[in-house]
């Protein structure tokens, strides 16, 4: 290929195909090129996957609140995980069909191949140099596994191998207790396999804030072992793993490493593009632009290793596709930070995470959800929510949950944020009765008797009853 191209898109998931979507209105003078598996990450390995897995994990685990409701025989009910994971593959096919499809129709301008970059407007892949004006690296991420971890073999899985596996042992440990790691973690024990869960540090799924982190550990602990604050030795023995952590000494079937995810940029020759590279070879990126220092280079999703979330990847992928095209970079405003884990209870941090906000300036609102009237009537009554405030204005800042429905009041929440709303301008929404979010009102009121009095016709003045049926 001799022409000059406008646009080179390195990785075909989600940031690379929102790239796509957006080079596409202007040139037709592109190339994509991916390496390895089409499909996007998310689709295949991901977020789709693991969320079919938990419903039906959830499904299962479902049957322990029956004799409450009054229904008879949930004792009775048994699993096919055969079944189960054959709905799992199937659901990701259908999934990675559709992101499959915005590619097939390119034709030579979809090549698959590894790339090495030469210079800012060159590379190579497969044998042929190409060259263009500008060039979108969005390579994605894979597991991080240890090294030595290899020597386990068969023994190992990680969620790139998870799905694909026929059936599941009887016993397994997870190593890692991040976002994916819980998500993994409770699902497998929900679907009755002996689960022994591992983290290196006290925090949990991406929390910071030390109550929530307590009641959230709690809670997780009582439906499989869970070991925090220790480092994980393994070593196989005949057809098992021998996991050891501080004093806990066990034998398990096999292994899932979710240690995260590490951003796919070795051997792609960044460091021909002359800019200073960081300590894990990364160069410097802007995150509102994407571009990378000031070179017709751009870098979006997993592989600048900003905010490893598919939104978040989607939405570089845009910003990187537009400014690809343009003459100058236009900088854009990110959204309000939203990262939900789908445990049960929802997992959740919205805007300023605890540990980043100045214990003196902030007032903190929390309810618990033990007696909250919805959650009892459904028993889904469990779990903390606690919302951050700017002392002063009482203007909404952050919140950290391990609630029921949390995954839809974060979405919420997320919305009052970016439209910096006050504790007392929420309380002025509506709260239908009944309903979770009545929960979520019960911290913004907490919040509020801290701050100073509004006018007493304001309807966020309106108290509680202190009725448990109405509140």
């Amino acid at each position: 290929m001799n022409e000059i191209l406008d646009v080179i898109i390195v990785g075909a998931g989600s940031a690379g195909l929102a790239a796509l979507r957006e080079v596409r209105k202007y040139t037709q003078r592109f190339v994509i090129i991916n390496d390895g598996p089409w499909g996007t990450v998310c689709a295949r390995v991901g977020c789709m996957p693991s969320k079919a897995l938990i419903e039906a994990a959830n499904a299962f685990h479902r049957r322990g609140t029956f004799e409450e409701f009054g229904i008879r025989g949930g004792d009775q009910l048994m699993l096919d995980i055969p079944a189960v994971l054959r709905r799992v593959r199937r659901l990701r096919d259908d999934f990675v069909a559709s992101t499959v499809k915005t590619t097939e129709e390119l034709g030579e301008r979809a090549i698959s191949g590894h790339v090495h970059l030469l210079a800012p407007d060159r590379l190579e892949v497969n044998g042929e140099e190409l060259r263009a004006h500008k060039i979108i690296i969005a390579t994605g991420s894979r597991p991080i596994v240890p090294a030595p971890w290899n020597a386990l073999g068969d023994r190992l899985l990680t969620t790139d191998t998870l799905f694909e596996q026929e059936t599941l042992p009887a016993r397994m440990a997870v190593l890692g207790m991040g976002p994916i790691g819980a998500e993994m973690a409770q699902a497998l024990s929900r679907l009755g396999i002996q689960v022994v869960a591992f983290g290196g540090s006290q925090a949990i799924a991406g929390l910071t804030d030390p109550q929530v982190i307590a009641v959230t550990t709690d809670l997780l602990g009582s439906e499989f072992s869970l070991h925090l604050g220790e480092k994980a030795e393994l070593s196989r023995v005949g057809e098992g793993v021998q996991v050891r952590a501080g004093k806990t000494d066990v034998m398990v079937d096999c292994v899932l490493a979710a240690l995260g995810r590490r951003p796919n940029i070795d051997n792609l020759g960044l460091e021909t593009l002359g800019v200073p590279l960081d300590e894990h070879g990364m160069p410097p990126v802007n995150p509102g632009t994407m571009q990378v220092a000031n070179l017709p280079v751009f870098m979006a999703g997993d592989a600048n290793d900003q905010a490893p979330l598919l939104h978040e990847a989607a939405d570089e992928g845009y910003i990187a596709g537009l400014n690809a095209t343009r003459p100058n970079s236009i900088c854009f405003t990110r959204r309000t930070p939203l990262a939900i884990v789908f445990a049960d209870p929802n997992i959740a941090v919205v805007g300023s995470r605890f540990q980043a906000l100045d214990p003196a300036k902030i007032l903190v609102g929390e309810v618990h959800f033990d007696r909250q009237g919805r959650a009892r009537a459904g028993q889904r009554n469990k779990g903390i929510q606690r919302l951050y405030a700017d002392a002063l204005s009482g203007q909404l800042l952050g919140a950290e949950m391990c609630a029921p429905a949390g995954e839809h009041m974060a979405h919420l929440l997320a919305l009052a944020i970016d439209r910096s709303l006050t504790v007392q301008q929420l309380l002025r929404l509506p709260f239908y009765h009944p309903v979770l979010e009545e929960g979520l009102r019960t911290a913004l009121r907490a919040l509020a008797v801290q701050l100073p009095a509004v006018n007493q016709s304001d309807l966020s003045m309106c108290g509680a009853f202190n009725t448990e049926a109405l509140d």
